[in-house]
């Protein structure tokens, strides 16, 4: 369980989620949920993903200290801005912020489980 695995995909689990907040769109229409509610998730996730994949760009490792460390904190900073946009959202309009944050929230779940599934399942590097 300790041992260093390679890196899982970083194709596969943000495609999922959003293949899932894609596919929501549907359920929020036909369920009467707030559309800007879903549209305010898909704007965010779809910016944070953006953002992500520009951090991806940049060198990790002990060579690279002060990519690795701008790494960290943009992912910090970006589940930040999201958590900010959506309580400034609530302040005018609960219900789209509310099903926003729940469409976010569900999406980066599965994002993040397919991530800890794919890097637990590869094998152990020797």
């Amino acid at each position: 369980m300790t041992a260093p695995r390679p890196l899982p995909s970083r194709t596969l689990p943000p495609l999922a989620a959003s293949a899932l907040v894609l596919l929501a769109l549907p359920v929020f229409l036909a369920a009467g949920w707030p559309f800007r509610g879903w549209a305010l998730a898909a704007a965010l996730w779809a910016a944070a993903q953006l953002f992500g994949l520009v951090l991806t760009r940049l060198p990790l490792g002990a060579r690279h200290a002060g990519a690795s460390a701008a790494t960290g904190l943009g992912m910090v900073f970006r589940s930040l801005v999201v958590g900010v946009v959506l309580v400034t959202v609530a302040v005018s309009n609960q219900k789209v912020a509310i099903a926003a944050a729940l469409l976010y929230l569900l999406a980066f779940t599965v994002e993040l489980a397919l991530s800890l599934f794919s890097y637990f399942s590869a094998e152990p590097i020797s």
